[in-house]
Parts: C-alpha cells; sequence; structure tokens
C-alpha cells in the first residue's frame, strides 16, 4: 500500500471516530468509565413556505404564480432546498445525526412539509411530521418534525389561542382537563373570534426513556400589542401546569416565535420564565435566552439595527442540574453561517430572507434557528 492509500486510510478513521465521540462522550472516573448520550432540540421559523396553491378560505395569494410575490415552482423549489439545508445542519456541530425535534412556524400545510422531507439533504433522514390544520387566516402554521428512531411519539393536540372572554370563562384556556387530569384540546372556535390566529401544537412521547411534552408557538405579531402576547403567556403556562399534573416527573419544552424577547412581560411574567437557574423550580420554566441577547448581544433577527431574540426555547427546572442519570440540559446556541446572512447591500448583517426590498432574493429566513442540547449518562461499567 502506498504513502497516499496509507494517509487516506488514516484520514478517513479519524473522521469516523470524530463522529463517534461528537455523538457519545466518555468520562473516565476512577474504574468507571462514564458514557453520556446528547440530543439536539431546534426552532426554525421558516418564513413564509407556502407551496403554490391556493387553500380554501386562507389568504394566501401573495404566494401563487400571479400573486404579488409571483410564487411559482422555480422559487418553491428553490425554498424547499434553502430551508432543508438549514434543517439538515441543525445540532450537526455536535451530534452527527442533528436535531431529535425540531419545531417550525411559518408553514402553510402539512403539503410543504412533506415536500420538504423529500428533499435530498432531508430524505435519508427518515423524519417523521407532527402537524394540524389551524385557524389561521392568512394559513401560516406550527409543525414538528423529529427522528422517531430517537423521540417516540404519543400523541399531540392543538390547542387554540383564545382571547380573554369573561363570558365563557370555562374555554379561556382552550383546553379542559377530564376527572383523571388528562388535557383536552376544544376542537372548535369559542369566545372571540374576530382575530383568529395560530394555536398552541402540542406533542407528547419519550425520549432517552424519559416523558416530554413539547408545545411549539407563533404568537400574535408585534402589531398586536403586547396584551394579546401575554394572553398567550398566560394560556402557555396553564397548559404547561396541567400536562406535568397530568405527568408528573415529566418534562415541558416549549419553543417558537414569541414575537417578544426574554425580558418582555409575555415572557418573564405571563409565561414565568426565569433567567438564573437557582431560582427555578422543578415545574417552573427556566430561559436561557436572556444571557445570549443581553450579556453576548446574540440575536435571531435585527431590526432597525438591533438584535431581538423573539425565537426562544424554554423548559421545566427537572431538566436543570448535573445528575447525569436523568436527561439534563447542557447548552443553547444560535445557529450560525456565513450564507444565512446577508452580506452586501442595504440589509448587510441580517439574516438573508427570502425577499426584501421588493426583491426575490432567494434567500432562507428573516430568522436564525435556536438549539438547546440535552445530555444523559447511557450506562457504567466497570474496567
Amino acid at each position: 500500500m502506498n504513502s497516499k492509500h496509507l494517509y487516506n486510510m488514516r484520514k478517513l478513521i479519524l473522521t469516523l471516530c470524530a463522529i463517534l465521540l461528537a455523538s457519545t462522550t466518555f468520562v473516565a472516573c476512577g474504574q468507571r468509565e462514564r458514557r453520556f448520550a446528547r440530543y439536539g432540540i431546534a426552532f426554525y421559523n421558516l418564513e413564509n413556505l407556502f407551496d403554490t396553491l391556493h387553500d380554501a378560505g386562507k389568504n394566501d395569494y401573495e404566494f401563487l404564480p400571479n400573486g404579488a410575490n409571483q410564487w411559482g415552482k422555480m422559487k418553491y423549489e428553490n425554498k424547499l432546498a434553502n430551508m432543508s439545508k438549514v434543517l439538515s445542519e441543525l445540532c450537526t456541530d455536535r451530534i452527527p445525526f442533528g436535531a431529535v425535534v425540531v419545531g417550525v412556524s411559518e408553514i402553510e400545510n402539512r403539503n410543504v412539509l412533506e415536500d420538504l422531507l423529500k428533499q435530498p439533504a432531508l430524505e435519508k433522514r427518515r423524519w417523521a411530521i407532527c402537524h394540524e390544520n389551524g385557524p389561521d387566516r392568512r394559513g401560516v402554521e406550527c409543525a414538528f418534525l423529529y427522528n422517531p428512531r430517537v423521540f417516540h411519539y404519543e400523541s399531540h393536540m392543538l390547542v387554540p389561542y383564545y382571547y380573554l372572554d369573561p363570558a365563557q370563562p370555562d374555554v379561556n384556556l382552550g383546553f379542559w382537563v377530564d376527572d383523571n387530569k388528562k388535557v383536552h384540546a376544544y376542537k372548535e372556535l369559542k369566545g372571540d373570534t374576530t382575530h383568529i390566529t395560530r394555536g398552541f401544537l402540542v406533542m407528547s412521547g419519550t425520549m432517552a426513556d424519559e416523558k416530554f411534552h413539547f408545545i411549539v408557538c407563533h404568537w400574535p405579531s408585534r402589531f398586536a400589542g403586547s396584551p394579546v402576547r401575554e394572553r398567550a403567556g398566560e394560556q402557555v403556562r396553564e397548559l404547561k401546569d396541567a400536562l406535568l399534573r397530568q405527568d408528573p416527573g415529566s418534562h415541558v419544552i416549549i419553543m417558537g416565535d414569541m414575537n417578544d424577547d426574554p425580558r418582555n412581560k409575555s415572557m418573564r411574567v405571563a409565561l414565568g420564565a426565569k433567567f438564573r437557574a437557582e431560582d427555578v423550580g422543578e415545574n417552573e420554566l427556566f430561559n436561557p435566552w436572556g444571557k445570549v441577547l443581553y450579556q453576548d448581544g446574540q440575536g435571531t433577527l435585527l431590526y432597525d439595527g438591533k438584535w431581538n431574540l423573539f425565537d426562544q426555547i424554554v423548559f421545566t427546572g427537572n431538566l436543570i442540574g448535573d445528575d447525569y442519570r436523568t436527561i439534563k440540559y447542557q447548552r443553547c446556541e444560535i445557529f450560525l453561517r456565513d450564507y444565512l446572512i446577508q452580506q452586501d447591500g442595504q440589509y448587510k448583517g441580517s439574516p438573508l430572507r427570502t425577499h426584501g426590498g421588493g426583491r426575490w432574493l432567494n434567500g432562507y429566513s428573516d430568522h436564525l434557528p435556536t438549539c438547546i442540547y440535552l445530555i444523559k449518562e447511557r450506562e457504567a461499567r466497570d474496567q
């Protein structure tokens, strides 16, 4: 075997070893070797992932071939390729197979998700879809993509957003609880439906042999006013509490485009997400993004030259600690690549979006994705 072949073989072996070590961490401890498994959870606002067809009853006209954006086959296919590239790379800096659960927002329907998973960058992942049609008039919805070999799906429900209606206090939360403490979503809209908007998609199942409830949200826009988003925070907090009463000891992870920063009242007070891990009770919520935005100066979208961090992932306090016999939070990060940032022009330094200044930019999204990592000890054995 010549030296070139030997070099290539050593390079291949080193690459395979690096991949193995990225997903499993080994720590020597006396006569015991500890092995840890890592799990990536992510959220991404896909910024108007619409197909080219009209959905009856939805205001999707700007995303049709003859609409304002002239949204035809070529643009749609480019959007799918761009989104799939980002999704395929989420969490891969630390885990070779990428994220286990990805919450997404601003998708039109299940069809666009199916087209997305057929893209070359994602088809080998064999991800599954969790989605339910919602009432939003523009047709933008939330969904989950997940790895069914790691996260074992059990059920899901779409809890509707309800404006506070004193005349119907029994439906104000969008869900009800039966005599066995099981949580059920209302299927029909009740109360004030003047401004129908996106609900809260709950996906339940197990990961690392532990029970999880994931909630993905896209809270009302900034134009709707702070009290409207505070209402969303109140509903999701009550939903979290009901799920924990239903399944004591389970973990709740809430993610989404909240249209608010970590310090805003909807997140800090209404949802009750705290910045300091030591202040968080087992069934309360920890928000790791306060430090990222306010100390590190990093955000997920840029507006008037200022970073915001609307794309947050928060979770219950039972994921905090250093006893890795049960799954625990390890770190958070904003997913950033040069190709996701506009490199020139008026919006230089901003996330490279699909349209800007009335032009098709063939970009990605006006938001950057966010990720958290969880870790759990896999096994321990004597040397």
